[in-house]
């Protein structure tokens, strides 16, 4: 029997998953805004293993967007998913740091071009000066020279964007 947090409700199991969504909700809020546009929901989605159309991140936007400013807040993406959240989601976010580690070869907790470069070779996959250029300018969001796994969860939500197809809209109507 789960003992209950100060919250009532809810239990310390339900806690420490809320904690951990919100971790994750702050990773996927690219613009740290407090809310997640279309493209930082797909992204969210993705990262936890699942695999919507864009035109079911659509409907998902209007089913959970209570206050319907076009965003969902983290208050609302609880309301939505937290009596369903799942072991498993917890799991494919400890998978994405563990890809992370790979990278990261000396545990610092930031992935230097001569990792990826390494990383990438040893997976059969060796790049270009150029590409391994290209790479670490796209990855490196402020520019320090190096990955860190907020810069990495980014870049993975900007892939899994563009792989279910979903464009950026960068206006707030």
């Amino acid at each position: 029997m789960a003992m209950m947090s100060s919250c009532g409700n809810i239990s310390v199991q339900s806690a420490d998953q809320l904690k951990q969504l919100k971790d994750i909700f702050m990773r996927f809020d690219m613009d740290s805004d407090g809310s997640l546009t279309q493209l930082e929901l797909a992204a969210l989605l993705r990262s936890l293993g699942l695999k919507p159309s864009g035109d079911q991140i659509h409907l998902l936007l209007g089913d959970i967007d209570a206050n319907g400013n076009g965003l969902v807040e983290f208050e609302e993406l609880v309301s939505a998913i937290l009596p369903d959240i799942t072991h498993q989601i917890l799991i494919n976010e400890a998978q994405l740091l563990e890809v992370f580690q790979l990278f990261d070869r000396d545990g610092n907790g930031f992935i230097t071009p001569a990792e990826l470069a390494g990383s990438m070779a040893k997976m059969g996959h060796p790049l270009t000066f150029r590409e391994l250029s290209d790479m670490m300018k796209e990855a490196d969001s402020n520019g320090d020279g190096v990955v860190s796994f907020f810069e990495f969860t980014s870049i993975m939500a900007n892939s899994a964007a563009d792989f279910l197809g979903i464009k950026l809209n960068h206006s707030v109507k």
